[in-house]
This record gives structure tokens, C-alpha cells and sequence, in this order.
């Protein structure tokens, strides 16, 4: 199969129809072989009715449907876990994205070899208080984690079917599956400039609270990808330093008390401030300690993604 598209939604009931339409047309126009995956993140709407009767006239399209909303996330490595196609475009289901822009997608992962892309809304159709936040959001990705993505939440993306059976999205990851993937060894992440369209029907089912989230997520991905596996180096050292400059305070006011009969140590905020450090940096190397102690017990702690295996049958 040549291109999986997964498409998660949260009552889109207006749009769902005009979508796969467009979606069946381009598909056909460009001659793939294709399947359309669209998961129900708990509408409260009549969206899943529609999706019922869209799988009735089309073998092609799959639907699944979550008995609550568990976040797009969620939606997204559900739908990755079933995907078939060489190729998987991920969409979102308010026409903002253009399906027309999947054969130049496909091309890109196919032909240009690309691992990822991801897609560039440069003129986009959302209010001025949702734009700015955006573009600062998106320096600040670039900035922490190196990729040089212009939109890295944009929704419309193309996978080659490695990544996504490499990777796991949870929580609210899926903000960040460029990083994810690039901690997963896959190092070609592309980027094109796409359509985006005003919104046709209904309205964003995100708030500005996204980007308090987002930049949580983000130092949290940021300290399991690199940290997850040995958080002594982390916190050990954390804790070290902050030790050695308590114990090297403390170690001065001892040499000022019997060497230079200097008084009263204790009256001294110096005093306090290299206790405090110690005390920290005992707790922080404690931590990493049982954090190492945790780790190693784990029972994924030797999950490898293996590229490739030759001369090895099983």
C-alpha cells in the first residue's frame, strides 16, 4: 500500500464528508493505493455516524471510535499502530489542511528520501493572538531541541511507515514527534510550506493554555530522551556541584574561625547559604541514586530500535 492517511477529530461533523471527498479525489487522480484512517477522539456530535456510513460506500477508509476524548495523542499512535501504507500523512479534519498537498508529501519521503516532513503553514488564517504565540513557540523549539522547523505543531505531515512503528506518542507528545523521532535515529526531518485555509465550520478545539502545555512537554521530552535512562548523570550531578560549593564555603569558614579568629560563623547568611547547598546537593545525589536504582530494574531498560538485520532469520 502506498500512502496511510490518519486523520484524528473531536466533533467535525460538518466537515467530514466534504474531507473524504476531497481526500477519495486526489487519491484516485494520482492513481495510489491508499487507505484513510479516521479516529473519533469522544465526539459528542454525529461525526461517528458519518464516518459509519463514509466505511459503508468506501473499502478504503477505517474508522475508530474512543469511548471518551483521550487527546490527540492518543488518537495518533492508535492510528499508527493499524497504518499499512510505505507512506502516512497525518491531517486534520477541519479543512485547514490540504489534501492536494499529499502527492508532493509523498514524493518527498519516496524519491527525496526524507524520513519526515513536516508541513509550513507560512501564511496562515488564524487571529493575531494565535499566530504570535506561535511563532515564539516555535523559536523556542527550535532553539532547545536543534530542528530547524518552521511549524513544528503543524498537523499536516508526511512519516515513512518506520517511524511511526518506531516511535510511541502519549500525552500530549504529539506536539513534538519530530523530536521524538529524531532521538529515535531518524536524522531526515524536511519541511514544505502548505496551504492553510480559514476555518470553514465550527471552531479550534485549542486554547492558548496549548502553549503553558506544549512548553511543559517539551522539557519534559526533553529530560526522558536524554536523562531517562541514567538520571544520576543528571541529578548526580546536580548535586555534586552543589555540595562542593556548600562544603568549600563551609570549609572557608572553618579556616576563618581558627586561623583568622574570626567569631560568630553562625550569625554569618554565608553560613546558612553553603548548609543549605549541602544539604540540596545530598538530596539531588539521592536522588539520582534511586531515580539510577528505578531505571535499571525497568523492565524496558534494554529497548533497542534495531534499523536493519541481515543473515539473521528470526
Amino acid at each position: 500500500m502506498d500512502i496511510s492517511i490518519v486523520i484524528p477529530f473531536l466533533n467535525e461533523e460538518e466537515s467530514l464528508k466534504e474531507l473524504n471527498d476531497w481526500i477519495v479525489n486526489v487519491m484516485q487522480s494520482n492513481r495510489f493505493l491508499y487507505e484513510i484512517i479516521y479516529v473519533d477522539d469522544g465526539s459528542s456530535d454525529n461525526s461517528w455516524n458519518i464516518i459509519e456510513d463514509i466505511v459503508k460506500d468506501n473499502k478504503n477508509v477505517k474508522g475508530i471510535q474512543f469511548r471518551r476524548n483521550y487527546g490527540k495523542s492518543a488518537a495518533l499512535n492508535t492510528a499508527f499502530e493499524q497504518a499499512e501504507g510505505n507512506v502516512v500523512i497525518t491531517m486534520d479534519a477541519d479543512l485547514q489542511d490540504s489534501p492536494d498537498e499529499i502527492p508532493a508529501l509523498y514524493k518527498m519521503i519516496i524519491e527525496d528520501g526524507h524520513d519526515l516532513v513536516s508541513g509550513w503553514k507560512k501564511k496562515r488564517h488564524d487571529p493575531i493572538n494565535k499566530r504570535w504565540p506561535s511563532k515564539v513557540y516555535n523559536s523556542m523549539n527550535r532553539l532547545i531541541t536543534g530542528i530547524k522547523l518552521h511549524d513544528m505543531n503543524c498537523g499536516l505531515k508526511a512519516y515513512r511507515k518506520d517511524v511511526i512503528k518506531t516511535i510511541e506518542v502519549y500525552g500530549e507528545m504529539h506536539r513534538f514527534v519530530p523530536v521524538i523521532a529524531k532521538w529515535a535515529g531518524f536524522r531526515k526531518i524536511g519541511e514544505k510550506v502548505v496551504q492553510h485555509s480559514k476555518r470553514k465550520f465550527g471552531k479550534s478545539k485549542f486554547g492558548m493554555d496549548r502553549y503553558r502545555k506544549g512548553i511543559l512537554d517539551l522539557i519534559s521530552i526533553i529530560f526522558v530522551s536524554r536523562f531517562g535512562k541514567r538520571p544520576m548523570h543528571l541529578f548526580g550531578t546536580l548535586g555534586f556541584f552543589l555540595f562542593f560549593i556548600g562544603f568549600g564555603i563551609a570549609g572557608y569558614l572553618a579556616y576563618a574561625k581558627f586561623f583568622l579568629m574570626e567569631y560568630k560563623m553562625t550569625e554569618r547568611p554565608l553560613f546558612y547559604f553553603g548548609l543549605l547547598c549541602m544539604i540540596v546537593g545530598s538530596q539531588l545525589f539521592l536522588t539520582g541514586f534511586i531515580a539510577e536504582m528505578i531505571s535499571r530494574s525497568s523492565y524496558d531498560r534494554n529497548v533497542y530500535h534495531i534499523s536493519k538485520k541481515i543473515g539473521i532469520t528470526n
